[in-house]
């Protein structure tokens, strides 16, 4: 089995639960959730959060792969 860094797992977790509200925000029903949601704006601030959180995530992911490659040569 394959381990993935802690860091990586909880930012992209945390960039996907970002994503959720954003996305229904996006799609015009954010007012469903909270009515500060009803604006389009802010789901796009939830989207451009997500996509921070997971790039955040991507970087500690990349860094274990270059060390495990490493390694092995």
């Amino acid at each position: 089995m394959r381990r993935y860094p802690l860091s990586f797992i909880v930012l992209t977790a945390l960039g996907i639960l970002c994503a959720v509200p954003g996305a229904v925000s996006m799609a015009g029903f954010g007012g469903l959730i909270h009515p500060v949601l009803e604006d389009p704006m802010a789901g796009l601030a939830f989207i451009v959060s997500a996509v921070a959180f997971i790039g955040s995530g991507l970087f500690p992911l990349v860094i274990a792969r270059l060390r495990a490659e490493e390694e092995t040569a």
